[in-house]
């Protein structure tokens, strides 16, 4: 049990990213097809939930945690959903050669 998710897990970056990716397919794919254009929302809210309640947690910290929970679920939910990645137009699309059929496979180059 104590390899699973735990309440310490769920306060790191990691813990909730995790999380929050794991429960946004699992929700998605229970909602059905129209439930891929509600990912990004039901990411955004649980990456938010688990934030705020983690600040809710911290006795320490002052008023400004909220704020800091705020950037901190933008992060979470960035990491769950790898908005991270370059967008796909701005990828430059690596050009591909076909074979020809003269030369040996083993000479041909692989990029």
């Amino acid at each position: 049990m104590n390899d699973l998710f735990t309440w310490a897990a769920l306060g790191t970056i990691a813990g909730a990213s995790a999380a929050t990716l794991l429960a946004t397919n699992v929700i998605g794919g229970l909602i059905g097809p129209s439930g891929d254009k509600l990912r990004k929302w039901i990411a955004i809210a649980i990456a938010l939930l688990l934030s705020y309640v983690t600040a809710a947690f911290a006795d320490e910290a002052g008023g400004e945690k909220w704020i800091i929970a705020f950037f901190n679920a933008l992060v979470i939910f960035s990491a769950a959903l790898g908005v991270n990645q370059f967008p796909p137009g701005n990828r430059q699309a690596t050009p591909t050669q076909v074979a020809s059929g003269r030369e040996p496979r083993v000479f041909r180059s692989w990029v």
